[in-house]
This record gives structure tokens, sequence and C-alpha cells, in this order.
């Protein structure tokens, strides 16, 4: 039985500072930031973590989708996914629609559900990555 090599997919930093709440976050040579709603006492500048969770979700989502129905000439126009989290307790789920535009047969239409449900995110979503934390060093400011 062969062991497959780790391969290098993504990096990202998010840095706190003194704005309650809002996170600069540096995605390879991206940009971005969250924070939480005025509700939870943040100033809503970007979207809250599960926002960023859902995007990262849908992006991965519309893309798959999207290269698979180029490779199957179908005509896909383009795609909508709307996503909602909701939590119960300790527990979370999930809720993804998709809204594929474009002539597709059911067939197809079923096929681009059955080709979500293995996205790259959504499995590492319901695979449970596990997550090594270790503390570094100080930096000074």
């Amino acid at each position: 039985m062969s062991v497959e090599p780790e391969t290098f997919v993504a990096k990202a930093t998010a840095t706190i500072g003194e704005v309650r709440y809002k996170v600069s976050i540096h995605a390879g040579h991206h940009e971005l930031s969250a924070d939480e709603p005025k509700s939870l006492g943040g100033q809503d500048q970007g979207p809250p973590p599960f926002g960023l969770l859902l995007s990262a979700l849908g992006a991965c989502t519309a893309a798959t989708l999207k290269m698979y129905a180029e490779h199957k000439e179908w005509p896909l126009k383009s795609l909508n996914v709307d996503l909602k989290y909701f939590k119960v307790g300790d527990h979370g789920r999930i809720e993804r629609v998709l809204y594929p535009n474009g002539p597709l047969s059911d067939e197809q239409r079923a096929r681009l559900a059955d080709v979500a449900e293995r996205t790259p995110v959504t499995l590492a979503i319901k695979g449970g990555v596990p997550i090594q934390t270790q503390l570094g060093s100080a930096t000074a400011s």
C-alpha cells in the first residue's frame, strides 16, 4: 500500500489589531476582511467567519461544476449556489441549493448535484480536516 505525497494547496494569514473583531486576511496575494456584525460587537466591515466558510464552499462548488460542464460540453450558461449555515447546539448543518442556468437535461442537472457532493471543499468539510495548532514566537509591533 503506497502513501500519497502531501501537496501544498493554499496559504492564508489572518491578523486582528485594535479595531474590535475586524480581521485582515491575506490569502495568496489577495486581501480580504472579516468582521462580526454590529449586533455581536463588530463593525460589519466584512463577512463573518461562517460567511467566509460558505463563500469558500460556494466558490469551489461553482468552479468545479463549471469545469465539469465544460469538460462534458454541456450548455451550462451560469450557476448560482445559495448556501446557509444552521447551528443547533454544538452541531452545524449546511444547506446548499444549486440553480443551474442553461438548456440542460434533467439527467445533466441531477449529475451536477451529484458532482457537487464531491467537490474538494465539500469533501474537506464533510471529512473534518484535522487542524494542527502550534504556538509561534510573539512578534514586535
